[in-house]
């Protein structure tokens, strides 16, 4: 079966709720006596490798990493953007999580700073302790692979 690659080998890309990561492959495997495309993606967090067939990869909502002029953007929005203190904490964990299933950058950037501007003034629950964690830690991965940014400029975003 003949694909037409979205992504190529060595392509930095983004999964929700997974974070970054580089597509170590393309391989065929056959599943149930049909032969499909897999990416093979190494994931930069987790270390976990993850294969994906090659015509779901639309539905998965698995996007090229953010590019630096794009950053730029997103940076003003974590610093100078408005959050929403009237929503109960069941009604921001529901908004954050599906800011965090887009997987856009400038949404997750959102849930990392709403929620550590909360977190100065009071402490988080567990659940939103654990997603302040993840989102911190799946825009951290994505800010490693864009081309041109510096350590210091990963720094200083958060």
């Amino acid at each position: 079966m003949e694909v037409d690659y979205l992504f190529q080998i060595g392509d930095n890309i983004v999964y929700p709720m997974q974070g970054a990561g580089i597509i170590k492959a393309i391989e065929e495997k056959e599943v149930s006596g049909e032969k499909q495309q897999y990416y093979v993606i190494k994931m930069s967090a987790s270390n976990m490798e993850l294969m994906i067939p090659a015509g779901r990869i639309l539905n998965s909502n698995i996007r090229p990493v953010t590019d630096i002029t794009a950053l730029a953007h997103i940076m003003h929005i974590f610093q100078h953007g408005e959050s929403d203190r009237l929503l109960t904490w069941k009604q921001r964990y529901k908004l954050n999580t599906d800011k965090i299933k887009t997987g856009k950058m400038q949404e997750g950037a959102e849930v990392v700073r709403d929620l550590m501007r909360i977190q100065k003034e009071k402490a988080l629950n567990a659940s939103e302790k654990k997603m302040l964690d993840n989102a911190y830690e799946f825009l951290i991965s994505e800010l490693g692979l864009i081309e041109g940014i510096t350590e210091n400029q990963i720094k200083s975003f958060c």
